[in-house]
């Protein structure tokens, strides 16, 4: 069983290791991530897609950020908080198989530890409002027991 809370603390510190040090993605992996993780298949799998996934489509997601954030820079929020609102972003649109609530709370646990007193209610905030636009958009795909798009309706 994969500790996916574990995982996304250390994709976390990942990302910020990658953005802070100027190293590659494939040293913080290999140096870092993967020691984090273990041995464990999924749980490497999961670590390493949330990386390079994030990583890949950080001005993608920036850009839904930038959206919700009333009268200020995205360039002026606290590093951690960008990167796990990137994070559950990424979740949102690239691991179908995640409820979007899981995303959130996630992300609402790891900025209460990882940052501000505040960040929990800001990250809360964010993602409600870019699920909203990201699933009028149609850009959520969830399938599966408990996802959006899972109706119990006949």
């Amino acid at each position: 069983m994969i500790n996916r809370r574990l995982v996304r603390e250390t994709v976390l510190q990942s990302i910020y290791a990658f953005l802070q040090s100027g190293d590659t993605t494939q040293h913080i992996v290999d140096s870092f991530l993967k020691e984090q993780v273990g041995n464990e298949k999924d749980a490497r799998r999961f670590a390493e897609q949330l990386f390079f996934h994030t990583l890949e489509h950080r001005d993608e997601f920036d850009e839904v950020i930038q959206a919700h954030i009333k009268n200020w820079e995205i360039q002026r929020l606290a590093m951690i908080d960008r990167i796990i609102l990137q994070m559950a972003l990424c979740e949102f649109l690239y691991f179908d198989d995640i409820p979007t609530k899981v995303t959130i709370n996630e992300a609402i646990e790891i900025a209460k530890k990882y940052s501000t007193a505040k960040s929990g209610r800001f990250v809360n905030g964010i993602l409600d409002a870019s699920l909203e636009q990201l699933t009028n958009a149609g850009k959520i795909k969830k399938t599966g027991r408990g996802l959006v798009g899972n109706s119990t309706k006949k």
